[in-house]
């Protein structure tokens, strides 16, 4: 990490409203999806400072959480890039993609891992210099493969990501080499 800061809090979006006609990552969050994204507010440190993929459903999340404070968007924490066809068999795909096995038309695990710890190198050094926590506001795929690239994923990042929630808050502390879920 940057300046010895080790620690951070990934947020996995709330449930958007489900169009399948319509790409995944333009998806953005309805009502009941906004209320189960304020409910975090308290789950997350005073001091802290929100940043999140640009992809409406995970900037609606922490801006919701967040109690209107400023939100950075950024690029680095989009969902992994993938073919946009509405597949039965979504959950095994993501599954073994995330458990190391490449699945035609997905962006490459490597490109995932460089984008994201690129996205958190930069933002760990704001939140270092504000002297606060770095919240991101992310997607599922994406961090669990970037998780799974620093640390070990107990019992495989597969089973990890297969246990999120809608929303979900992961604790991470990089220096510990732990990753755990807040359960609420």
């Amino acid at each position: 990490m940057v300046d010895g800061m080790t620690r951070l809090v990934l947020v996995r979006h709330a449930m958007p409203e489900v169009l399948p006609q319509v790409p995944a990552e333009l998806w953005e969050l309805g009502e009941q999806g906004r209320a189960a994204a304020r409910a975090l507010a308290s789950l997350v440190p005073d001091a802290s400072y929100h940043v999140s993929s640009d992809e409406p459903k995970a900037l609606q999340t922490v801006q919701e959480l967040s109690g209107g404070r400023e939100v950075a968007a950024e690029p680095g924490f989009r969902e992994v890039q993938r073919p946009h066809r509405w597949a039965d068999d979504y959950r095994l795909q993501a599954r073994t993609y995330v458990d190391g096995l490449q699945q035609d038309g997905w962006e490459p695990q490597a490109q995932v891992v460089a984008r994201f710890d690129a996205a958190v190198s930069r933002h760990a050094r704001i939140a270092a210099v504000r002297h606060q926590t770095l919240v991101v506001g992310t997607h599922g795929l994406a961090p669990i493969v970037w998780l799974a690239s620093r640390l070990c994923l107990h019992p495989t990042p597969g089973h990890f990501w297969a246990s999120l929630a809608f929303p979900d808050l992961i604790d991470v502390d990089l220096g510990a080499k732990r990753a755990e879920r807040r359960c609420f």
